[in-house]
């Protein structure tokens, strides 16, 4: 058996063809292929996972749909610029360093759903709102959904700053008005399976482990102006955290 081939579970029900999808971005972002390079050919890929030459277009098609190569018939697969390049999200600690984070992305301007609505939450930390206005967006990295959110603003506050809410990303939005006194601004992360909804969002399979990120912004009253639920793809981010000593 060779170790590409190794490296395949075939107990496991994740299809191998996503199996190997998986290895050789994996590769990609570890930079054994670089920029301009071939991909070696299909028969040669098949020979080395075990696995049928279908198998591989498969997995090739998905490199292609993420834009890391580029396939041409009588040349071959080869590996794109940038995005193999692109470094994995890294969720801040620091409301400054997370908003200088998202700088460069971008909400997908036709919302997933949205409407008039509470979110489920009990009011222990703080206080609620009378109403809030929900809505659930993609955001955009590169090109690639990466995140799929659903927040919750203070009703008032968004009617106020509607334009700027759906344009924009909500973070920046409620940082910048300068009638909103923040008061406190919290998150917390969990790993968890992507189920449907998120998986055909972020273009995953069900199942595939995604994180979960809660956060919260409250105001100087101590209401919760904004809450939101945020899955992350699980190859778009990173957190790190410095352990004291």
């Amino acid at each position: 058996m060779t170790h590409a081939a190794s490296l395949l579970d075939r107990a496991q029900p994740l299809p191998l063809y996503y199996q190997v999808y998986e290895i050789l971005r994996a590769q990609l972002a570890d930079g054994v292929w670089k920029a301009g390079d071939f991909l070696p050919p299909i028969p040669d890929l098949a020979a080395r996972f075990s696995v049928s030459v279908v198998t591989i277009r498969q997995a090739l098609d998905l490199l292609r749909e993420d834009g890391l190569v580029l396939s041409e018939r009588g040349r071959g697969t080869s590996v794109l610029a940038d995005r193999a390049d692109t470094g994995p999200l890294h969720l801040e600690s620091t409301v400054s360093d997370l908003i200088r984070l998202y700088a460069d992305d971008s909400p997908e301007q036709e919302p997933l759903d949205e409407g008039v609505g509470m979110p489920a939450l009990s009011g222990a930390e703080f206080t609620l709102c009378q109403s809030y206005y929900f809505m659930k967006r993609a955001h955009i990295r590169d090109g690639m959904r990466y995140c799929l959110i659903t927040l919750h603003i203070d009703e008032e506050l968004f009617r106020r700053n509607e334009t700027d809410f759906r344009q924009r990303l909500a973070l920046p939005v409620l940082f910048e008005n300068m009638d909103l006194k923040i008061g406190r601004a919290w998150q917390t992360l969990q790993i968890e399976k992507a189920d449907h909804v998120v998986a055909t969002a972020l273009k995953v399979l069900p199942g595939d482990p995604v994180a979960r990120v809660k956060r919260y912004i409250t105001d100087n009253a101590n209401r919760l102006v904004y809450c939101a639920e945020v899955h992350y793809r699980h190859d778009c981010i990173q957190y790190r955290m410095e352990l004291k000593i």
